[in-house]
């Protein structure tokens, strides 16, 4: 586990990327905050300098179980509890929603739970699960945010496609007003439902997008470039990168079938960079992992853009 990585639960057979204990059932949020380490809260304090003076305008997010400082923020800062940023998430159980997996990176900074959708999609002949996942921070660098990740079942690789037609994700006020808690719930699925309906027609015409083998190298090389002047190691390393990524992943058993099309490159892609071995393991490497799996993840955009754009 990442050093980076505080703690975690997980119901899932295989946590995301290699984080996460393993539980029986889907607890509600508050048991997930309980289960997942996250039970303190933040509390805002005064700064001081050397000279025992205030720094005026400012405060230190500390965390109240061990009186850690989180991040320092401006006094206009409002802080969003742990249990305030997921409670509103109970409302999505009784849609069939599950929760999977919840914990804290960088020692507390970030906050996440993430959830399994109850419908499975049949996207271009194949399955794909959408799973939703809430973050917040402590560190004054974002608000709780919310973000979809649709999974192809069969290798179980992240599918994050930045789309012009729907959001993959937003950002949530979270209120205290039970009923703004459902209409939240609500407006949660619906954006989730557009985005895999949309996520699904685009899908199909990336399938019937026919492309060769000489064009999967040519944007293979562009996905992986090699450097003007590279040394012998780094150009063995960029050879060896392409390699795999054409014949362990383009060329996977799973996506022969699927014939060679866009919508083949680009799961190859996504497999890549979901579970491909890094030339250097750092680490918090896995830590890194998860967070663009929320944010979404710079190679898959970029191999999407470049067949859409052929």
């Amino acid at each position: 586990m990442s050093a980076n990585v505080e703690t975690m639960f997980s119901v899932r057979e295989k946590p995301w990327h290699g984080l996460g204990i393993i539980v029986k059932e889907a607890p509600t949020s508050a048991d997930a905050i309980r289960l997942a380490g996250l039970d303190w809260t933040v509390v805002q304090e005064p700064i001081y300098t050397n000279f025992s003076k205030v720094v005026e305008g400012y405060r230190a997010n500390v965390r109240s179980s061990d009186r850690k400082v989180l991040g320092v923020v401006s006094d206009r800062y409002k802080v969003v509890q742990n249990v305030d940023a997921f409670s509103f998430t109970d409302e999505l159980l009784g849609r069939g929603v599950q929760y999977e997996t919840a914990g804290s990176l960088q020692e507390g900074k970030k906050v996440w739970l993430l959830a399994r959708l109850p419908r499975e999609y049949i996207i271009a002949g194949e399955r794909i699960s959408p799973y939703l996942v809430f973050s917040n921070t402590h560190d004054g660098s974002g608000s709780v945010k919310v973000a979809i990740t649709p999974v192809r079942v069969v290798c179980n690789n992240t599918l994050n496609l930045a789309l012009n037609t729907a959001k993959r994700s937003f950002s949530m006020i979270h209120t205290g007003n039970i009923q703004d808690k459902i209409q939240e719930a609500k407006d949660t699925l619906f954006m989730a439902e557009e985005y895999m309906d949309c996520l699904g027609v685009e899908f199909e015409q990336l399938r019937r997008q026919k492309i060769t083998d000489a064009q999967v190298k040519e944007y293979i090389e562009q996905l992986l470039p090699m450097e003007k002047e590279p040394t012998p190691i780094q150009s063995k390393n960029i050879i060896r990168l392409r390699e795999d990524m054409m014949r362990r992943y383009y060329d996977a058993p799973d996506l022969q079938k699927v014939g060679n099309n866009a919508y083949r490159f680009v799961n190859a892609v996504s497999d890549f960079a979901t579970h491909a071995d890094p030339l250097r393991r750092t680490a918090n490497y896995n830590e890194n992992l998860f967070a663009r799996t929320v944010d979404g993840n710079p190679l898959i955009d970029k191999a999407y853009q470049m067949v859409r754009a052929a």
